[in-house]
């Protein structure tokens, strides 16, 4: 079963990556870089699970498995309360709300520092419960810290002026109250693979940030034609009144 489950953590990292790199290739500022990262470092992110499947039981060498868990473990815990709401504050137009993702960014930011100390610090274990990975840790394993990640991450997500962000963030929200009421031992595997699943949408942000910048665009040019067409009746008006002049 450990094979079959790799498998899927490998083709689902190879259907994510295509989708991360036609992501990518919608970047037009510096500041989106990190934003349109996100799906191919999920990606990432089930590739290295993928070896953590062959590990336990001892499908490769207990460093490379090792390694595996601690990449996963790290990322998944660690960086993702810090990366997501700096990546969503960095798009944010809206002033009030890239404020408050702000705030959020500097608080995942603490929990990252916290989270990573206590990883380097307390050892970790991933074993298989109902066919699900657990990885556990003690330092970890706490209400304070799931109320925190869950504000920085699903939060920023749902509070970006992005239909399609904020749409990511709400289903991420609902699919982790489901998976902690279904397998909480289950949070940080489960959860990693169904948000990596649907980071699809991410993409959608690009091509809402185009339809809204071609509509723009539109409203521009005709509110242009509106006040060339006024300037040209003032000129017309002012010809007829100096010819008018003249004939007297």
């Amino acid at each position: 079963m450990d094979i079959y489950f790799a498998v899927l953590n490998f083709t689902l990292s190879g259907a994510i990556g295509l989708i991360g790199i036609l992501t990518l290739r919608k970047v037009s500022t510096p500041n989106e870089v990190l934003f349109a990262l996100l799906p191919l470092l999920f990606a990432l992110h089930q590739f290295t699970e993928g070896f953590v499947w062959l590990g336990v039981n001892g499908h490769i060498e207990a460093r490379a498995f090792n390694l595996a868990a601690g990449i996963f473990i790290y990322y998944a815990q660690g960086l993702l309360p810090f990366l997501v709401p700096l990546a969503v504050w960095l798009i944010e137009k809206n002033q009030w709300r890239k404020n408050i993702l702000g705030i959020l960014t500097l608080l995942g930011l603490a929990l990252a520092v916290y989270t990573m100390y206590g990883l380097s610090t307390v050892p970790s274990s991933v074993t298989v419960v109902n066919n699900t990975l657990y990885y556990k840790n003690p330092w970890t394993q706490n209400y304070y810290d799931a109320i925190i990640y869950i504000i920085t991450t699903c939060g920023s997500l749902m509070l970006s002026s992005s239909i399609s962000v904020a749409l990511f963030g709400l289903l991420n929200l609902i699919g982790l109250t489901l998976i902690f009421l279904w397998r909480p031992y289950g949070f940080t595997s489960l959860w990693c693979l169904y948000a990596a699943a649907i980071s699809g949408l991410l993409y959608f942000h690009f091509i809402e940030r185009r339809i809204k910048f071609l509509r723009d665009l539109r409203e521009k040019r005709e509110e242009f034609s509106e006040k060339l067409q006024k300037e040209l009746d003032i000129l017309q008006n002012r010809k007829f009144l100096k010819k008018g002049k003249k004939d007297e």
